[in-house]
């Protein structure tokens, strides 16, 4: 077994102690094992290829420096994959952010997981959808909008998910 030390915030650390009482951890270490055991399990496992869209919510404390600046220059950086966004304020410092994305599992999961680390950003969450991607185009025949276009399918799970185009 390996020791290693961190810090935690009062917050956090007041939101492990509850976490013993109300699991039966008999000590810090064994809650926050169980805690990342339970997170890891939470990763998806389908291949990092594997087409997909992500829904990706966190909080910002609109006060961190500069962090405003870095989250929307990160959205432009990556505007090919950024499908929407939505801001909403909780308090006078304090927004709810959603994101929805397109592309693979990797490039998703480790944009999600870079921005949780930022200062500033917490509560994030992301849930994926697997899709498959469609290879035939159409045209439907309402009014004079008609222009080719493909679908994605919603899969049930990464299982037996396609990789690349």
């Amino acid at each position: 077994m390996k020791r290693i030390t961190i810090t935690l915030s009062d917050d956090i650390a007041g939101a492990l102690d509850h976490y013993m009482e109300d699991s039966g951890a008999q000590n810090r270490s064994e809650a926050i094992r169980d805690l990342v055991r339970r997170a890891m399990l939470q990763r998806p496992d389908g291949p990092s290829e594997a087409p997909c869209l992500g829904v990706v919510s966190y909080t910002v404390d609109q006060t961190t420096r500069n962090l405003g600046a870095r989250l929307a220059q990160r959205r432009l950086d990556a505007h090919d994959r950024h499908v929407a966004a939505l801001s909403v304020p909780l308090d006078h410092s304090t927004a709810l952010e959603i994101e929805v994305l397109r592309g693979r599992l990797g490039e998703i999961s480790s944009t999600a997981e870079a921005l949780f680390l930022e200062r500033g950003v917490a509560h994030g969450a992301l849930s994926l959808v697997p899709v498959a991607e469609s290879h035939a185009t159409h045209v439907h025949d309402h009014g004079d909008d008609r222009h080719p276009h493909r679908h994605i399918e919603v899969q049930s799970s990464f299982a037996g998910a396609k990789t690349g185009e």
